[in-house]
Formats: C-alpha cells, structure tokens, sequence
C-alpha cells in the first residue's frame, strides 16, 4: 500500500507543542512519525496513530474534524512507559471528496494496518467512522465483534443516511454480514428509546447502562476482552469530565474510569482496533478533554503493554477447569481461570444442524459469572451468547 496517497504526515512544528528541550524525555520524541520521503516498514510498529478530520456526518458537531492535532498536542506531553512499545504517527487522513470517499480510505487503510498486525488508533473525526471501522473487517473477511462505549444506541434507521447517532443498522444490514456481535458499554436509558432497548434485546446484543458498569466496573474487561475493536464516543464520559462534546450530559463515566476502561481495551489480546470520536476542541475549557483524552490514549498503551496472550489454551496448565452443573443447562459449565492473569472463561456449546456434533465457544466472563453458577444460576451473558451462535 502507498500510505502517501492516504495520509497527510503530521509536522511537529504545527502541534505547537512547548520548548522542545522542555520535552526532551516525554512521549513526542519516542514516537515515530510517517515520512513519505523516507522508506518505511509498516511490522516496524505495534500502534499505528491515525488521524481522521472527518465531521461532514456529525450530528451538531461540525468542528470535531479539528481534534486529532489537539489530542495529540497533549498525549506527546506525556511521560513514556517504563517498556518499550513501537508507536507510529501516520498523519491526517487525506479526507475524499464525498465522507462515502473517506470511508473506503478508512477501511481500506485500517485493514492493511490490521493484515499486518499493528494495531491503529484512530483520532475522530466524528462517530460514523466506525462503521467505516467495521468495514475494514469486511475486507479482510474477519468477523467481528464490535463494542461502543456510548451513552447511546446509535441504531439509526435503515431507510435513512447514515449519521454519527445514526450509523449502527447499517453494520447489522450490510451484506455479506460479519458482525459477529455488538455490545454498549455505558448507555444511558433517558436517552435512548423503549424501542431501540428491545431492538438491541432481539438481536441478542449485549448492553450495559452505566450505573451498573460504574458499580461493578470490572465487568467492563470480559465485554472489551471479547472485542475485535472498540469505539469511543468522548460524550459517555460527563461534561464537568469533559467538556469537549456537544452530546455529553451531567451524567456519565467519570474521567478515572474512563481510563481504567480504556487500560482493560488496550489489555484485551484479541482486540485489534480502538478508535475516539466526537470530540470539538472549540466547546472545550481550558484543554480539559484534550487532555484526558491523552491520558486515555496512555493507559490504552499500557494495557497493550501489558497484554498477557492467555487467551489461547495452548496450555492447559496454565488454567484451572471448573466444572458446575446447573438446573436448566443440558450439560455442565465448564469455567477456565487462568493462573497467569487471573481471567476467566466459560465453555458455550455450538450445535451442528444434526444437533450431534458440536464445538465450544470461549467466552470471556467474570468470576460473577462462576459465582452465578455455583448458585445454580445461569448469566445473562452466557445465554445471550448461546442463543447468538445457536440461531
């Protein structure tokens, strides 16, 4: 792929970034940044940054194309890790004559960052890239399963254009088909309908509202774990948090939070691409989102960092197995924990047509999930799971 004909490099000189000495030991100068004159081997990086100044489908929000030079004017202020990760700075996305144009640049360069296993993180841009996310999955004919971190739904309706509330029949339509499933972390009810609730419920989608998820925060890691990518939209973290977003409400995830969920995102060894959408550097007070967006963007990282590769069983010594029997269930739950990471697992059946033959699903859960069974109760999720991949 000629990454020329699709990004804009980013100059240093334009960030407007303090005294360089000043910055000396900070993160701008462990990063490396695409440079067309110069050759370039994309398995040289991890993470890929990828900035997409993309807003002509944003809903109300027409300046969030000006965030990813603001948010990375304050991540690359910020101090390395103590290892070492691989990032690369890509520049802008050259932005197509129609957003339809910028969407097939968007996939397609994503699919080739993820053919290559370098993981991108795409700067908003406003949320309607990430239909253009899930896209690139469909060219490389991987199915997915997609997370948004939102305080909607976003359905949209099919017989209208797709918008940033807007976007998310159009993932579930689209033929051939390879979403494999859709969870939301962190909606709101007083702001989505009756409707669209009982629409997520028949397709089996998994949602979360954020009372719950702020109560019990570690049942965020199994739902991210069991993500191909993620999706942020900045207006699930509360306005006095962040400021930043014309969407965003008195209520919402506190900016702690958000991070540590983004640190359980970078964690997870499946996922492959993590994007951040909808945020308007004109509404923000004093950098305050830009800032924790940054801080977002560095617990990412260190999740990456720290990945575990547990996630495999290529040793079953490595885990410990449970087996509970369950009123209701036609055969035993069957539980992995690892020993090196502390996650946990459980077994979901597969039946082949003939109903004899069947294989086994390794959905990611929590020990809430283990605790349930040894009540003699079944979670919500693992039937959820079941009914999705035994239609």
């Amino acid at each position: 792929m000629d990454l020329s004909l699709y990004f804009e490099p980013v100059s240093v000189d334009s960030l407007h970034l303090p005294d360089a000495e000043e910055l000396s030991d900070r993160l701008l100068h462990t990063v490396m940044f695409y440079d067309p004159a110069s050759s370039l081997d994309i398995s040289e990086a991890d993470i890929a940054i990828v900035g997409v100044p993309e807003s002509r489908n944003a809903y109300r929000n027409p300046s969030c194309s000006l965030a990813p030079d603001e948010i990375r004017r304050q991540f690359y202020q910020l101090y390395p890790w103590r290892r070492k990760v691989r990032i690369l700075d890509l520049g802008n996305l050259r932005v197509g004559n129609t957003v339809e144009d910028t969407y097939s640049a968007v996939s397609e360069a994503l699919a080739y960052l993820i053919e290559n296993k370098v993981v991108p993180i795409i700067l908003g841009g406003s949320n309607d890239l990430a239909y253009a996310n899930y896209r690139a999955y469909e060219l490389i004919e991987r199915v997915a399963n997609v997370v948004a971190i939102d305080s909607c739904f976003d359905l949209g309706n099919e017989n209208k254009p797709i918008r940033s509330d807007a976007y998310v029949n159009k993932m579930v339509l689209q033929q051939p088909n390879f979403l494999l499933n859709y969870a939301n972390i962190g909606y709101q009810s007083y702001m989505n309908s009756p409707e669209s609730l009982g629409m997520m419920e028949e397709l089996f989608f998994e949602t979360y509202r954020v009372g719950f998820m702020r109560r019990n925060l570690e049942e965020v890691e199994p739902v991210v774990r069991n993500a191909d990518m993620v999706s942020l939209d900045i207006s699930a973290v509360r306005r006095p948090d962040a400021p930043g977003c014309p969407h965003s409400s008195s209520n919402g995830f506190y900016g702690e939070e958000i991070c540590q969920i983004s640190k359980y995102v970078g964690l997870s060894d499946k996922l492959s691409s993590f994007g951040i959408y909808e945020y308007d550097p004109t509404l923000d007070f004093n950098n305050q989102t830009s800032q924790l967006i940054g801080h977002i963007l560095w617990y990412f990282v260190e999740g990456f960092i720290f990945r575990q590769n547990d996630g495999q069983f290529k040793n079953k010594e490595d885990y410990r197995q449970f087996n509970i029997s369950v009123t209701g269930a036609l055969d035993e739950l069957v539980f992995y924990h690892s020993r090196k990471s502390d996650r946990w697992w459980v077994l979901v059946p597969m039946y082949q047509k003939d109903k004899e033959h069947v294989q086994h699903y390794y959905l990611p859960c929590s020990k809430r999930d283990y605790d349930l069974a040894c009540e003699d109760k079944i979670s919500d999720r693992w039937w959820r799971t079941y009914h999705k991949v035994n239609p």
